[in-house]
């Protein structure tokens, strides 16, 4: 499950692996080898079993004989990590309760507004060129743009965090290190935020009564970078080539209606960001799917290939939910109502603002990067009409919180080049001698370098 073949065309790679039968041997890296699961309804067995498999990667028996190297380009994936998504019973559901009431926190409608205004900012930034890559200069800076307004994060370490984000899931020899600058940067900003809380899910997270250690911390804030930045940006970037590319939506653009909802399910369904993932551990010795597994075997389910089950063949997709891309059971993403609305916005402003877009190569000449987990583009060019000048950047971004943070302080005036902050903490940082459009404009320009 690696290398061009594989990214060219995964869904020839599940069409034989069915043939074998609803579960069958796969290598995610030269020599490291697991199961993976390619049918609907064993997927849903899997993903809602707690008694015969595990999260937590300390039951994976290759791991702990010594099969996989300490450098394998997929360890950082699949190691343990004191988190939500690596847990089990008390400990799991400690963390997942910080992370669910945090996010609670934030206020969808606010989000929305954000993903709007910062969208108007990043389309200002090459509306006038008449061609850009969606990739680069807009699917993977919005997610960024939420991340830092949503945990407190300073914009001008963007491209830190991407690198990191991006080099994990690429899974390569560069994987390691990009999980080391990752931690290293969420540890940066626990640091900060403990001596600055402020309205944001980082300082939420801090004072919630889980009392979650700096590592914990750290750990959780990890998690939900991963999971709200390179599957976002890859949900946006692949929804946009579907309705730049297939009939069912490209021909209703030009008539006004953007069928963004169905665009966005109709990925989930086929070319789901995260592709490959769902992982479990076999507690013990078990048949299933008529396949004799042992305890320690590492077992992923295929979303994609579940998805596209031919049982599922008289199911139809249009307005069904029932996906497995969010994954099910007590591990199911626990953030797919923001996700979907930062998807959908952010695709209707840019299609609302440049009606006339276009790819500038055809479709299947679009490249796809490497790896067994993720289903991502490399770029995503597109051409259209110049537009008229940019538009005037507001003086402030809205705040996405939904409520103060403890002890809240009268709010000074909030500095032009940041995001408006709801109410702050005891303390605020320095404000920015930037003005707006440089602000915005260096966002805009570090990732095209």
């Amino acid at each position: 499950m690696y290398g061009a073949d594989f990214a060219a065309d995964p869904h020839a790679f599940y069409a034989r692996l069915r043939a074998m039968g609803p579960i069958a041997p796969v290598e995610l890296s030269p020599g490291v080898g697991a199961y993976l699961i390619t049918s609907y309804s064993l997927a849903l067995e899997v993903q809602r079993d707690t008694e015969r498999f595990a999260k937590d990667p300390r039951n994976w028996r290759a791991l702990a004989e010594g099969e996989v190297p300490q450098d394998c380009p997929v360890l950082p994936m699949l190691m343990y990590r004191p988190n939500a998504l690596f847990t089990d019973g008390e400990e799991h559901a400690r963390f997942r309760g910080a992370i669910n009431d945090s996010l609670g926190r934030v206020d969808v409608h606010a989000l929305s507004d954000f993903v709007e205004r910062s969208a108007d900012v990043l389309i200002d930034a090459f509306a006038g060129r008449g061609e850009a890559d969606l990739l680069s200069e807009y699917a993977a800076i919005i997610p960024l743009l939420v991340f830092n307004q949503l945990f407190g994060s300073p914009p001008e370490k963007g491209r830190e965090l991407v690198r990191a984000v991006t080099g994990l899931f690429d899974v390569d020899h560069k994987s390691a290190r990009a999980n080391e600058e990752m931690l290293g940067y969420m540890a940066e900003l626990v640091a900060v935020k403990r001596r600055e809380p402020g309205p944001d899910v980082t300082s939420w997270m801090i004072a919630h009564p889980s009392r979650l250690t700096d590592e914990e911390l750290i750990e959780q804030m990890g998690l939900l970078l991963a999971a709200g930045t390179e599957p976002q940006l890859n949900l946006i970037a692949n929804a946009l080539r579907l309705l730049l590319s297939d009939d069912r939506f490209a021909g209703e653009l030009s008539g006004g209606s953007l069928p963004v909802q169905d665009a966005l399910d109709e990925v989930l369904w086929s070319d789901p960001p995260m592709a490959n993932f769902g992982t479990r551990f076999v507690r013990y010795d078990v048949e299933v799917g008529g396949v004799r597994l042992r305890k320690g075997d590492a077992v992923l389910t295929s979303f994609a290939a579940a998805n596209t089950d031919p049982q599922l063949t008289s199911v139809g997709r249009l307005g069904n939910r029932a996906h497995l891309a969010w994954s099910v059971g007590p591990h199911r993403c626990p953030a797919e109502s923001p996700a979907r609305v930062i998807a959908s916005v952010a695709i209707e402003k840019l299609l609302d603002r440049l009606p006339d877009l276009e790819l500038a190569v055809p479709a299947e000449r679009l490249a796809w990067r490497t790896g067994p987990f993720a289903r991502a583009l490399v770029a995503l060019p597109v051409r259209f009409p110049v537009v008229a000048p940019p538009q005037p950047v507001p003086a402030a971004m809205p705040t996405v919180a939904s409520a103060p943070p403890p002890a809240p302080a009268p709010p000074p005036a909030p500095a032009p080049s940041a995001p408006a902050a709801g109410t702050p903490g005891p303390e605020q940082p320095a404000p920015s001698t930037a003005g707006p459009r440089r602000l915005w404009g260096f966002l805009g320009t570090w990732w095209r370098g």
